[in-house]
């Protein structure tokens, strides 16, 4: 039996699935995603910061994404697992709060990274001369910090709104995590003004970035294509191609679901299109990095033989 017993200002989680067989295969893949991403993005930022060689602007950025999908994967997912296992789905206003806020942060902090990563190779490739000026290490902690302050000061818009409107009585949230979506299903009054300021927002931290991004990348494969070097093409195609997977798997289902109109929403199609830029963006990140790189393979051939020598 599920226990749904909660107090006047606890929400509850309906979840990804049902406990059942099916939902119990779901449950173990999920959770294994899961882990598959702690362990690739925990290894991706031990990688970089322990290889001299990887000591540059494009994976500094990369080291940042990978410790923010590690934080943003965390946000959603234990809490999905708790419930499931536990049967009881509430979770309390200050805990809704807390996930909502993280959450909102990190989503729009990473689609800012992933804008100034392809910025990044824009100018390492468009403008091989101005790059030691344009991007160094401190320009890429000061895209990182000015990331989760703009995500930041966004996630305190929304959540300080959401969460000092009513609410009706049944608190029960169509989703596995505290969405804003998902939480102005309940709301007992007219939230179209608001509504059109998520519109805004969305249009500010996905929309505009994602049209940069691509933007960027289109200007760097003009480039690509410009170049006399075959070696220096297929390393900037292979480079940019691993850029774009990213880009297109994070940014794609995200614009979709938070610009449609509320006419066209459906719960079940949200909580799909969730997987893939919450539980599968950061899962894939390190693997197609990594995979796709030869720097970092290289790397951690390097690494692997300094471990393995320090212990004979």
């Amino acid at each position: 039996m599920e226990n749904y017993t909660q107090t006047s200002t606890d929400f509850i989680l309906l979840g990804l699935f049902s406990p059942s067989r099916v939902g119990l295969v779901l449950f173990i893949l999920i959770v294994s995603i899961f882990l598959m991403a702690l362990a690739g993005n925990l290894s991706m930022v031990l990688l970089i910061l322990l290889d001299a060689h990887l000591h540059t602007p494009m994976y500094v950025l990369l080291s940042q994404l990978s410790l923010m999908d590690l934080t943003y994967i965390s946000t959603t997912v234990p809490k999905m697992a708790s419930s499931f296992l536990s049967g009881n789905r509430s979770i309390s206003f200050i805990g809704c709060w807390i996930q909502s806020f993280f959450f909102t942060t990190l989503a729009g902090a990473e689609a800012l990274i992933l804008m100034s990563m392809a910025y990044d190779r824009y100018v390492a490739i468009c403008s091989p001369l101005h790059y030691p000026i344009r991007m160094n290490n401190r320009m890429c902690m000061l895209m990182t910090l000015g990331s989760l302050a703009v995500g930041g000061i966004n996630a305190c818009a929304h959540t300080s709104y959401v969460f000092h409107i009513p609410y009706c009585r049944a608190r029960a949230i169509n989703h596995f995590f505290c969405d804003v979506p998902a939480l102005l299903t309940l709301v007992c009054m007219d939230t179209g003004v608001y509504e059109y300021t998520v519109f805004v927002s969305a249009s500010l931290i996905l929309l505009f970035p994602f049209l940069g991004t691509l933007l960027s990348y289109g200007r760097v494969l003009l480039a690509v294509y410009r170049m006399r070097s075959q070696e220096g093409r297929k390393k900037a195609y292979s480079t940019c191609s691993s850029h774009l997977t990213v880009v297109t798997f994070y940014y794609a289902p995200f614009v979709y679901t938070y610009l449609r109109p509320k006419s066209l929403r459906s719960p079940a199609e949200d909580k799909v299109l969730a997987i893939f830029y919450s539980i599968l963006t950061p899962m894939l990140n390190p693997v197609i990095y990594s995979l796709r790189n030869k720097e970092v393979l290289g790397a951690l051939r390097r690494v692997t033989r300094r471990i393995f020598s320090v212990k004979m």
